[in-house]
C-alpha cells in the first residue's frame, strides 16, 4: 500500500474491499449490489477477477504477463497485432515503416490529432520521449529496445527515424511490445531524483492514449478502468472494467461460480479449469481459451556431470512421456511441445518428437549404455523445480521422476528438489542446478523469442558459455555453428529462407539437447451468462473494448 498518499484512507479502502471480499466468499447477491468498493457499479460495467499481481503501472519498469494485458487496453504502440491473427499492423504509427537497403534504418510516419488521457497532444516527440525514457531508465524490460536500438531521431512531428545496432528484420514487432507505449511526457519528465537527475519510476499512474484510462488503483485489491471520452479510435462496447485481485486460485473460483465478477482470468489450476468445464452448460457461463505463447521446459547443464555427456541428455529427452502428464496432471489443458518454438508458429517442426519420440525408454537406455551406464552404475541426475512450477511442481516433478524411472529402468536415478524460484533464479546462472524445470512468456512474439534468448552465447571458454543467453539460463551451451544460425535468421528477409535457417536451428538444438521442450499452455477466459465479446487473442491478450452484456 506505500503509493497511496493518505494512510486513512488506504486503512479505510482496504476495509470496505476485506468486508466486499468476505460477503463475496457467502453471498453473491450482496456483493453485486456493490463490490469492489465502486460505488456506481452498472450493468454496462464489467467485473474481471483474477490471482494476479500488480507490482507496478510503470511501463518501463514491468514485464509481467497480466499487466501486459493492463497496458494492452489502456496505452497503445507504433504498432500492434491484427485482431485474430499475429499480423502486425500499424496503431500509432500510420503506416509501416520504410526500410534502408542494409536493414539499419527504419523511418516510420507517425499519426497526429491524437491526445492523451491527460488531453495533451500526441506526437512523433511525445513518442520518442516515451521510448528513450523505456531504455534509459533501466527497467526489467528495457533491454527488449536497447539490445536492437542505437538511436532514436525525429525530423519532424509526424516522423520517427530508428537506427539499429544490426539489421533485424522483424524489427516492427518490437515496437509492438506492451510496455514500448505511448506515455505523456507532460506527466512522466518530471519523475526525477532532484540530486542526480536520474528518472524515476512512476508506479501508481499510468497516462497513454489508450481506449481505456486508470481512473483509480488500490495495491492488491483493486484497479478501474473508466472509458476514455477523446478516444481516437473505435469506443469500448463498455463504460469502463473494474478488476479486482483475489489471494488464492480458491477465491477466484469461488466468486466467479457466485457471480461476484464477471470474467475470470489469470490463472485456475487445471483442476478448477476442468470443474468449471463440467458446470458451463448447466450454468451458461462460456469459456474463451486459445493457445498460449507460454511454454515448459527442463534446461540442462551441459558443464556438469553426467549432462556433459550429450547422450545422457539425449536420453533424458527419450524418457520423457510427455503426452502422459498431459492428461492426468494438465487435463489436455496444455499440449506437448516438441521444439522451444510454439506450434502456432509456421516455423514450428516438432524435431524432438521426430528423434525421440515419447517414453522412449528402449533408446534412453541404449543412449545411457554407450555413456558408460548400467543397472549396477546408473546415471544420476537431480531435477530442481519451483512448488508454483505449471501450477503444481510437486505434482508435476513426482510424476515425471516416476514415469521416467518406469520406462528407463534402474540405470537413471532421478532425484527431484524443490527450491523457490527466488532463490533458483539467482544460482541459476552460476551453475549450481544441473537441471531445472522452468516456464518461458515471449516478449516478442516471433520464433527468434524462443531461440536467441536460449540458446545464443556471446563469450565463451572452450564449449562453456560465460555470458550470453545460454549462461543466464543455467546450461552453458556454446555451439559456434548455432550462434552463426541465429545472427543469420535475424537478418534474412525472405519469408522461405529464414524458415530454412530456424529448421536447421531446431534439428541442431534437438541434437545437442541444452534444453527439452516439455510443454506449451492455453489460455483460459471465463464469462458469465449473457456476456459477448470475451475473447483470447493470438498474442495472448484478452481485449476488453469487445466486452459487453
Amino acid at each position: 500500500m506505500r503509493y497511496l498518499l493518505r494512510r486513512f484512507l488506504a486503512w479505510f479502502a482496504i476495509a470496505i474491499i476485506t468486508i466486499t471480499t468476505l460477503f463475496a466468499c457467502t453471498n453473491g447477491k450482496i456483493i453485486n449490489n456493490g463490490r469492489l468498493g465502486i460505488s456506481d457499479r452498472t450493468d454496462e460495467r464489467i467485473v474481471l477477477g483474477t490471482t494476479s499481481k500488480i507490482r507496478t503501472l510503470d511501463p518501463a519498469d514491468a514485464n509481467e504477463f497480466f499487466i501486459s494485458n493492463i497496458f494492452y487496453n489502456t496505452l497503445e504502440r507504433l504498432y500492434t497485432y491484427k485482431e485474430g491473427s499475429n499480423e502486425i499492423i500499424p496503431q500509432l504509427a500510420a503506416d509501416m515503416p520504410k526500410v534502408s537497403e542494409d536493414g539499419l534504418i527504419y523511418t516510420v510516419p507517425v499519426r497526429t490529432g491524437i491526445k492523451f488521457h491527460d488531453r495533451t497532444n500526441f506526437n512523433a516527440y511525445t513518442m520518442k520521449f516515451a521510448l528513450d525514457r523505456f531504455m534509459n531508465s533501466k527497467g526489467a524490460p528495457a533491454y527488449i529496445l536497447t539490445d536492437v536500438i542505437e538511436a532514436i531521431s525525429v525530423p519532424s512531428e509526424t516522423e520517427l527515424i530508428f537506427k539499429l545496432k544490426q539489421p533485424l528484420q522483424f524489427f516492427p514487432k518490437f515496437l509492438a511490445f506492451t510496455g514500448a507505449a505511448a506515455i505523456s511526457p507532460q506527466v512522466y519528465k518530471h519523475i526525477k531524483d532532484e540530486k542526480t537527475g536520474k528518472l524515476l519510476f512512476l508506479p501508481d499512474k499510468l497516462v497513454g492514449t489508450g481506449p481505456y484510462q486508470v481512473t483509480q488503483f488500490v495495491e492488491g485489491s483493486y484497479l478501474r478502468l473508466d472509458t476514455f471520452p477523446d478516444y481516437w479510435g473505435k469506443k469500448p462496447a463498455n463504460k469502463g472494467i473494474d478488476i479486482q485481485f483475489f489471494s488464492s486460485n480458491s477465491n477466484l473460483l469461488n466468486a466467479f461460480k457466485t457471480g461476484a465478477v464477471d470474467i475470470a482470468f489469470q490463472t485456475l489450476t487445471p483442476t478448477q479449469i476442468k470443474n468449471v468445464e463440467a458446470n458451463a452448460k448447466q450454468n451458461g457461463w462460456t469459456i474463451a481459451s486459445g493457445q498460449g505463447a507460454t511454454i515448459l521446459y527442463m534446461v540442462l547443464n551441459t558443464q556438469q556431470a553426467p549432462l556433459n555427456d550429450v547422450r545422457v541428455r539425449q536420453a533424458l529427452s527419450a524418457a520423457i512421456d510427455r503426452p502422459l502428464l498431459e492428461s492426468r496432471i494438465f487435463f489436455n489443458q496444455r499440449a506437448p511441445l516438441y521444439s522451444l518454438i510454439p506450434s502456432a508458429f509456421v516455423e514450428s517442426k516438432p524435431v524432438f518428437e521426430q528423434k525421440y519420440g515419447d517414453g522412449n525408454g528402449k533408446l534412453a537406455r541404449q543412449l545411457l549404455e554407450s555413456a558408460g551406464y548400467s543397472d549396477d552404475k546408473p546415471a544420476q541426475i537431480t531435477i530442481w523445480y519451483s512448488p508454483k512450477y505449471g501450477g503444481n511442481g510437486d505434482l508435476i516433478a513426482s510424476t515425471l521422476r516416476a514415469s521416467m524411472q518406469k520406462n528407463v529402468g534402474k540405470i537413471l536415478q532421478i532425484k527431484t528438489e524443490r527450491v523457490e524460484n527466488t532463490v533458483g533464479y539467482a544460482f541459476l546462472d552460476k551453475g549450481v542446478y544441473p537441471a531445472y524445470l522452468l516456464d518461458w512468456v515471449p516478449d516478442i512474439l516471433d520464433p527468434d523469442n524462443y531461440i536467441k534468448p536460449f540458446l545464443e552465447c556471446e563469450e565463451a571458454k572452450g564449449d562453456r558459455c560465460t555470458k550470453g543467453s545460454s549462461q543466464f539460463q543455467g546450461s552453458f551451451y556454446n555451439s559456434t555453428e548455432m550462434n552463426g544460425l541465429i545472427a543469420k535468421q535475424r537478418k534474412e528477409r525472405d519469408v522461405v529462407k529464414r524458415s530454412q535457417i530456424l529448421q536447421k536451428i531446431q534439428e541442431l538444438l534437438a541434437e545437442d539437447v541444452p534444453f527439452i521442450p516439455l510443454w506449451q499452455n492455453k489460455e483460459y477466459a471465463f464469462a458469465q451468462k449473457g456476456l459477448q465479446g470475451v475473447k483470447i487473442e493470438p498474442n495472448q491478450q484478452l481485449p476488453y473494448w469487445n466486452i459487453s452484456k
